[in-house]
């Protein structure tokens, strides 16, 4: 699964590229966190497109990340934590299937290990879990502002409200993991 540099990256998307983002970067081993738009029909889609959800585009991460500092339950585990699973095109007050929760394979041993790291979330969270496992295909950039946009943007109403406490959940349950 890694490259020859030891690096992996998966594409996932749980709501606002933002607080996911803001999550994993702080997180050790993670080597690189590109806020994306992915799972859609729509070529080189624009921020305001996919905020109408008639791309079918999520707001996604590809988190790049050293297995070898990072493994990749852990990486797996932080998404499941760090979002409600149990919520249908929506985190919040975030509504659209541009929020959907998502993960999306580039092959099948990353599907393998997504329907794994769904089951053991699903023995933590009440309810279903509605996340799909969706096969990757392009990868289309977010903005430049929204690339790392909590660590330019700290006191944004948004990032105050629901980024850091997503932050702080994860710097919570996995500790052990951080910068």
């Amino acid at each position: 699964m890694s490259d020859e540099n030891g690096t992996t990256t998966f594409v996932l998307a749980g709501g606002c590229y933002w607080c996911l983002d803001a999550a994993y970067r702080a997180l050790r081993g993670v080597r690189e966190v590109f806020s994306c738009f992915t799972g859609g029909s729509t070529p080189h889609p624009s921020y305001e497109q996919v905020c109408t959800g008639a791309t079918g585009h999520a707001e996604a991460v590809a988190v790049t990340f050293d297995e070898r500092e990072l493994p990749a339950d852990v990486v797996l585990d932080a998404f499941f934590t760090m979002h409600d699973p149990t919520q249908l095109n929506r985190q919040g007050n975030d509504v659209g299937t541009q929020y959907r929760s998502a993960m999306f394979y580039a092959d099948d041993e990353q599907r393998e290990l997504f329907e794994r790291a769904r089951d053991r979330a699903a023995e933590w969270w009440p309810g279903e879990i509605v996340t799909t496992i969706e096969p990757l295909g392009e990868i289309y950039p977010g903005p430049e502002q929204h690339q790392d946009f909590f660590a330019k943007n700290p006191t944004q109403g948004y990032c105050l409200a629901v980024a850091v406490p997503k932050v702080n959940k994860v710097r919570a349950a996995f500790s052990e993991y951080l910068r």
